[in-house]
């Protein structure tokens, strides 16, 4: 195996990871996995002998290549690197990460950038499915400055609009995975849903918190996280994941009434620690979840009328806007979202 491989470091939305090209890490997954831990510092709490920041938000990886399907221009695959467990797992998406894949793909010369705006129609291979973005190339050069500014990341950046196609059931092959709007497990409804995300929505009310409390509070609460993986580990297998002991999914979402003007108020468990905000994908999740009538977090959701509902998920630094196309079922369609990147650094990296 080498010991170093080309890479970028990249903020992407909320997050921030390193980006390689397929062809510059080790084909045998093994390998590659060993590599990544290597370069992240992983499995240690502080990753202080790599470039991981100790916070699974900053612990990420997107693999990309050239992709060879029709009408697709690159194929993403998403690893998380556990920060304290020598672990990589494939088996979700990363929307922030997502974000960034546009712009390395450019950077790396896979596509060429157009005189203005540069669509990036990307197959994320973790579930097969399609997301298309708009980078702003301004006379055919990558620019990541601009107006737009997103809750969560200082400052403003170029606006990287993301569109999704055919999400639903992408991880757990049904929307609904269970066949039910509503679940009970250990005695609290809850939602299981996958629209981009396997996420189980319940309320905080049922958990015992108001969900107002912040990140550090409600990781200090020993009860509340045993009552959440007892649930987790019960709702793998409904879901189709299978034993989740060792797996990042579901993502566990706890919703209450929205503060500040949006649609509804989140805190969510990634699964073991507390998110910072919310994943791109799991706002996608939650928001559909809203839009159920049945589901316990419609009972406490903001639903806006009409055809494409603008649906702002309220999280613990702010909230991210989800829009939802319904079709005339009422059943939602089309997923899009706001997000912005930036390049931090290129060069090589080294593994121990």
């Amino acid at each position: 195996m080498s010991d170093s491989a080309r890479c970028m470091m990249m903020r992407g939305g909320t997050s921030k990871g390193a980006y390689f090209l397929a062809e510059d890490l080790p084909v045998d997954t093994a390998l590659r996995d060993q590599f990544l831990l290597s370069i992240m510092g992983s499995p240690d709490p502080r990753q202080i002998n790599g470039i991981g920041g100790a916070d699974p938000l900053t612990s990420k990886v997107a693999v990309v290549q050239k992709s060879t399907r029709k009408g697709v221009d690159v194929d993403y695959l998403f690893l998380q690197v556990f920060v304290d467990q020598a672990i990589v797992s494939d088996a979700q998406n990363c929307g922030n990460i997502l974000a960034g894949v546009g712009p390395f793909a450019i950077e790396r010369g896979l596509i060429s950038a157009h005189p203005d705006i540069t669509p990036v129609t990307i197959y994320m291979e973790n579930t097969g499915q399609i997301a298309i973005e708009q980078v702003h190339t301004p006379n055919g050069t990558i620019s990541y400055s601009g107006n737009a500014r997103i809750d969560g990341v200082p400052g403003t950046a170029s606006a990287i609009p993301v569109s999704f196609q055919d999400t639903a059931g992408s991880s757990c092959g049904a929307l609904l995975p269970t066949g039910n709007p509503v679940d009970i497990i250990d005695g609290v409804a809850l939602t299981c849903i996958d629209n981009g995300m396997p996420v189980v929505v319940m309320t905080a009310e049922a958990m015992g918190i108001t969900g107002t409390e912040n990140r550090k509070q409600l990781e200090q609460n020993e009860s509340l996280k045993s009552r959440l993986e007892s649930i987790r580990l019960q709702a793998g297998p409904m879901m189709n994941l299978g034993d989740v002991t060792h797996k990042s999914v579901p993502k566990m979402t706890m919703v209450s009434r929205a503060t500040n003007g949006g649609c509804i108020s989140t805190r969510t468990f990634i699964p073991h620690r507390c998110h910072a905000s919310i994943g791109v994908l799991g706002a996608v999740s939650v928001a559909t979840a809203c839009a159920l009538p049945d589901s316990p977090a419609h009972q406490l959701a903001e639903i806006p009328e009409g055809k494409n509902k603008t649906m702002p998920v309220e999280h613990p630094i702010g909230e991210m806007t989800v829009i939802l196309t319904m079709n005339d079922q009422g059943h939602a369609e089309n997923a899009a979202i706001l997000r912005t990147a930036r390049k931090l650094f290129d060069g090589e990296i080294f593994a121990d």
